[in-house]
């Protein structure tokens, strides 16, 4: 069992319990998945961007990352239907909390003038996204072979009914946040 996923049974669902009054253990918000995806640009003109970027994803979160094809052509983009255009992968289970604990603990710390979280990336249905700007914050990529710099947003999925619930069920969990004040 993984460290948070450990954290998350012993301390986050009994406070979250009682922080919303809910006396069902299944009532309590926990963290269905988290999706983390890039978008390449450049995939149909460099098939070597693309390679290069579906290898470091991978390393980055221990599952094979699947390609994501354009759903229409678009002409001012020089973009067909079923050409690709980006990178995904869904987590779950052991290897979810796994990358969230190196997310939290690891990739966050190293971001260069990192203030927090922010607040708003709620949707209104307790789910989060939030997005990194480059891939070498993560210890599995190395910087000296890297040859382009790629950002990724990450989303995670709850099974929370509000923005407030998922924001404490994130934050018991580790999440920096940043204050409103």
């Amino acid at each position: 069992m993984a460290r948070l996923q450990d954290k998350y049974q012993k301390e986050v669902k009994p406070a979250l319990a009682k922080a919303f009054n809910h006396d069902n253990p299944m009532a309590v918000a926990k963290l269905q998945k988290i999706v983390v995806s890039m978008g390449i640009g450049d995939a149909n003109q460099d098939k070597a961007r693309l390679e290069t970027a579906q290898k470091q994803l991978t390393r980055i979160v221990g599952q094979k990352a699947v390609v994501t094809l354009a759903r229409k052509s678009v002409s001012n983009f020089k973009l067909r239907e079923g050409m690709p255009v980006g990178l995904k992968a869904t987590l779950r289970g052991t290897r979810m909390y796994e990358f969230l604990d190196r997310l939290i603990s690891l990739a966050i710390p190293r971001v260069k003038d990192f203030r927090g979280l922010s607040p708003s990336g709620f949707d209104g249905r307790g789910n989060y996204n939030m997005g990194l700007v480059e891939q070498s914050v993560f210890p599995e990529v190395d910087p000296a072979s890297l040859t382009f710099t790629q950002g990724m947003n990450i989303a995670f999925q709850t099974n929370a009914h509000n923005d407030a619930e998922a924001k404490e069920l994130l934050r018991l969990l580790g999440m920096p946040f940043r204050s409103d004040k």
